[in-house]
């Protein structure tokens, strides 16, 4: 019975025997190929660098074409008999000698090297010593090299390796050419990893590809040894992804969607459910909890950069990277980077513990729970949920004239004097109108001490004044959906808060939807997920609906307070439009009394009575508590309409008030 060796390892099998076949080094391979060319080489080097990344293996590429019978010579030929005894799979020659420093790193084993190091080569140019992971010489043993390494004879060269640099003594270091290596970067070893597998005539799957060379780390020596073992343990079906993810034993990708988008739908049950699988099936739950937090970090990159798939960012497959943009839909950027740190932070505690599904349960628990979480991200995740429904800016000035909407039934009278424009009755109809303005006075010698001081000076317009209130009760309704609100949801004196910063959205997506409403509605009330507008006249509601401007406030409000409400319009003759003082608010805030008659700013019911009672036009101070920093300026010349056809090209078809 003839026994067949098995093969070598992979990485034996494969060893590189040129520079040019040394993967992921180019900064080193190159000035060294250009030494070796220019007969430029030195008499001892450093290689350092993680262990796998080709030290090692350079060290006995440079030793072998130093001795290249064609040297100088930046690649051996690999033709002539040192070539062939130093090549892969050879037996090796007399003057490369290599020593193991974790073994032989002691002052006695410096002195034996320094006896035989005078000696000749025997049949090459060059001895060469390659003393491998360099770092394990006791400082006595380098200090017994030192005179050797710093003045060698002519045919003597020295290569250390090593993966520690800084445990080589100085005085070492500073006499060699210093080349570090770096680990090989992932899309250069998944192409080589696919090259080996073509050569060997075997199937990988895609998706375990990155597992192969995540597994291996960036170590071209570690990769290769995961990939042996795969390919010894394939089927005819080659190299699958559940045999990769068995034998590495990396979480399945079916275990991390369910957990991830379970923290993304705050799903308490299916994350502990998850767990509970983990351990239920032998899976290490630290394992677990780095797949975890390496799924994180390709949906904070996804997160941040949409296409990260297209430039190389994340390297996953089309059917993989579509999972992952499902999935990240359900994060804001805060969320998953707190996500992440909760799992790095976990991973730490996980050293050592005792009780490592406590561990891993407990992590999850502060994931789900933003509340438990007194830290920065903590508040910032709370924050992303918060934002756009709450705002904690105080109200500004303009707003407080917002709640006299109730008494919307009085200036219904205001129609009354237009029966009766006669004698008596005229006067004492305005003064209900008048009641509300509190600066249209019924005694035409005093209009400016009226808007100064409002109640006490009018003795007739105390009984109206006194009957004013009656009509709030009963127009009241529109308060009475706040108090019945459930806690944390919005009311109307949030949204009448919230509205300047509403109209700025609606100034941006249309022009037209902000001058309308800036000058014709103010909010009238939300009920439920209703939110009604009160506009002055039938012409401007009509104006407001055919044109689709209640599509516009809908995007508006959805985008400042992130809520979806249905608009409806009414008319209300006494709507104050929002940026302007209410009716009543002279009296609330008197201070923008003083400003610039402006007669487009009067609301349309008080113009209206005016036009027709028996008070002249002289004695109406139109403009009374309007706020001179009010970004709308009309020189009276013009009205609203006719402002609107000039800048906007805009036409009111339905409403025109000069021609009731």
């Amino acid at each position: 019975m003839v026994l067949v060796d098995a093969p070598l390892a992979l990485y034996r099998r494969y060893r590189p025997e040129t520079f040019a076949e040394v993967i992921g080094q180019d900064h080193v391979t190159a000035p060294l190929r250009h030494a070796l060319a220019n007969n430029r080489v030195n008499h001892a080097y450093l290689f350092s660098g993680p262990r796998g990344c080709g030290k090692t293996t350079s060290a006995r590429i440079l030793a072998r074409a130093l001795n290249c019978e064609k040297a100088p010579i930046s690649d051996p030929c690999g033709e002539c008999q040192s070539c062939r005894d130093l090549a892969r799979g050879g037996p090796g020659s007399i003057d490369v000698i290599e020593i193991d420093a974790a073994s032989h790193g002691g002052v006695d084993d410096a002195r034996d090297l320094r006896e035989r190091a005078f000696f000749a080569p025997v049949s090459s140019r060059y001895k060469v010593y390659i003393i491998d992971e360099a770092h394990m010489v006791s400082p006595q043993g380098f200090n017994a090299l030192l005179k050797l390494v710093e003045e060698p004879p002519p045919h003597l060269k020295f290569i250390f390796a090593t993966t520690e640099p800084d445990k080589v003594i100085g005085t070492i270091r500073s006499r060699t050419h210093h080349y570090p290596f770096r680990l090989v970067p992932p899309k250069l070893l998944s192409d080589y990893m696919l090259q080996l597998c073509r050569s060997e005539d075997v199937g990988l799957e895609a998706t375990a590809l990155p597992l192969v060379v995540r597994a291996g780390g960036g170590s071209v020596r570690d990769s290769l040894s995961v990939l042996d073992q795969l390919l010894a343990g394939s089927g005819p079906d080659g190299i699958t992804y559940d045999l990769a993810v068995q034998l590495l034993g990396y979480t399945p990708d079916s275990l991390l969607d369910e957990a991830v988008e379970a923290f993304a739908a705050s799903d308490a049950a299916t994350v502990f459910g998850v767990v509970d699988k983990v351990i239920e099936s032998g899976q290490d739950p630290r394992r677990f909890a780095e797949d975890l937090l390496q799924r994180f970090r390709d949906l904070v990159i996804l997160k941040a950069v949409p296409t990260a798939a297209e430039t190389g960012l994340l390297e996953t497959p089309a059917d993989r990277t579509a999972v992952l943009m499902r999935q990240v839909a359900g994060f804001e950027p805060t969320e998953l980077t707190r996500a992440a740190d909760l799992v790095s932070t976990a991973l730490t505690e996980f050293r050592g513990a005792t009780a490592p599904r406590l561990m891993l349960e407990l992590m999850c628990a502060r994931i789900l729970v933003p509340g438990a979480d007194n830290s920065v991200e903590g508040f910032h995740a709370r924050l992303d949920r918060l934002e756009r429904r709450l705002s904690g800016a105080a109200p500004a000035p303009e707003t407080v004239a917002a709640p006299p909407a109730a008494p919307a039934p009085t200036p219904a009278a205001a129609p009354a004097p237009q029966p009766t424009p006669q004698p008596a009755p005229a006067p004492s109809a305005p003064a209900a109108t008048e009641d509300e303005p509190s600066g249209w006075g019924s005694t035409p010698e005093a209009p400016e001490p009226e808007a100064a001081t409002p109640t006490p000076e009018p003795v007739e317009p105390a009984q109206p004044a006194a009957v004013a209130p009656t009509p709030e009760p009963q127009a009241a309704p529109a308060p009475s959906p706040e108090p019945a609100a459930a806690p944390g949801a919005l009311t109307t004196a949030d949204v009448r808060r919230m509205w300047p910063q509403v109209l700025e959205r609606v100034q941006q997506l249309r022009r037209f939807t902000w001058v309308m409403l800036s000058q014709n509605a103010q909010v009238a009330a939300l009920d439920g997920s209703t939110l009604t507008l009160a506009l002055v006249n039938t012409g401007a509601r009509d104006s407001f609906t055919k044109s689709g401007s209640d599509q516009i406030v809908q995007q508006a409000l959805s985008d400042v307070m992130a809520v979806q409400w249905r608009i409806e319009a009414i008319v209300d003759p006494s709507a104050t439009p929002a940026g302007t003082t209410a009716t009543s608010a002279p009296a609330a805030t008197p201070a923008p009394a003083p400003a610039a008659p402006t007669e487009s700013r009067v609301p349309e019911s008080v113009r209206e009575a005016l036009r027709q009672g028996p008070v002249p036009i002289t004695r109406v101070d139109p403009d009374a508590g309007v706020d001179p920093d009010d970004p709308v300026v009309d020189d009276g010349s013009q009205d609203a309409e006719a402002l609107l056809a000039e800048h906007l090209g805009a036409e009111v078809i339905d409403e025109t008030p000069h021609g009731r």
